[in-house]
């Protein structure tokens, strides 16, 4: 039989998922468990992209217009530079983001 070799990244996934599990014993009704699948998630992504989970749910609180205008520029991964954009637009004095 094989044997296979685990990353530690792996694990940490594995560890995350399994205390997850844990945790959603204690959810009161389905619609609670779904957020907080939904939230693990979200923490989970921004940890794998090396940014700060409660710094992005912040942003996607403060930016919620722009969020609901254009979603895909406020993924995890690529959030970091749709702010830099809105603090550049802010300091020039336009009124909206660009390319929104």
């Amino acid at each position: 039989m094989p044997r296979y070799r685990a990353s530690s990244n792996q694990f940490r996934g594995l560890k995350k998922a399994i205390l997850h599990r844990k945790n959603s014993l204690f959810y009161k009704t389905q619609n609670g468990a779904q957020v907080g699948d939904l939230f693990m998630s979200l923490i989970h992504t921004c940890e794998l992209y090396g940014a700060n989970p409660l710094d992005y749910l912040t942003a996607l609180q403060k930016h919620s217009a722009e969020l609901f205008r254009n979603p895909s520029d406020w993924m995890p991964w690529n959030y970091g530079e749709r702010l830099r954009r809105a603090s550049a637009s802010r300091d020039s004095g336009e009124t909206t983001l660009p390319g929104v």
